[in-house]
């Protein structure tokens, strides 16, 4: 997969360089490249914003310079430029998914109060992170290329545990515990250490529907549920 970043602050990337992101470069699964788009400015003072018509408050990002170095790389019909932006659609696990099986991704950083709606018209996504706002599109950006990174079959070794992770079928994961077996007064659950798969199994599935119970209800409504998994949902509504 190739990744390319539109930014004012390519060393906000410094993460790239690192875990998985980094083994995913050296292994030749993943290339990965900022670019700043700061490099093809509006005026000779390297200005890449301007005040909004029509007034309002702070700057805008110009169109320009973000279509400027858009067409210094190479694009193809396959690439999918993916600008962020609180107004865009959530970022899901299902469209990390998705994402991950692409050839090339184009992501662009926002910055001030957002962009020249202009620059829309060059885009395939508009994706928000969160019903929230931050300073920068950076942040976002980074967790949405290791999100849908580590989605790759090549960079993460067990594709067993992706399977079972949260989200994955919009269902929390089961709790997990590791050593020590007891740790002030908490023991971990009795059946871990049985040595019983299936049941296991069972409990491993039905702690799973009661996190996602207790913690994030509204998954439920999207998961695609088993009778048992019905009745735990019943049960625990009774309770």
């Amino acid at each position: 997969m190739r990744i390319d970043v539109l930014t004012l602050f390519p060393e906000m990337f410094a993460p790239m360089d690192h875990s998985i992101m980094k083994q995913a470069q050296e292994e030749g699964v993943l290339s990965f490249e900022t670019h700043n788009f700061r490099r093809n400015p509006v005026n000779k003072h390297g200005h890449v914003d301007d005040y909004p018509y029509g007034g309002g408050a702070g700057m805008l990002l110009r169109v320009e310079p973000i279509v400027d170095t858009l067409e210094e790389l190479e694009m193809t019909d396959k690439s999918r430029v993916i600008l962020m932006d609180p107004a865009g659609k959530p970022f899901t696990q299902d469209l990390a998914q998705e994402w991950s099986q692409e050839e090339h991704l184009v992501f662009i950083c926002g910055h001030y109060e957002g962009f020249d709606h202009r620059v829309r018209d060059y885009i395939t996504d508009e994706v928000s992170i969160g019903d929230y706002v931050l300073t920068n599109g950076e942040l976002p950006t980074m967790v949405m290329i290791d999100s849908t990174v580590r989605l790759i079959p090549e960079v993460v070794g067990n594709a067993h545990s992706i399977v079972e992770e949260s989200h994955q079928r919009n269902l929390l994961e089961h709790p997990q515990y590791t050593r020590p077996r007891e740790y002030r007064g908490k023991s971990i659950p009795d059946v871990l250490l049985s040595g019983h798969h299936s049941n296991i199994e069972l409990w491993q599935q039905k702690e799973a529907i009661r996190r996602t119970y207790n913690n994030r209800p509204d998954l439920l409504e999207k998961a695609e549920l088993t009778d048992q998994e019905r009745e735990w949902v019943k049960e625990f509504e009774s309770q």
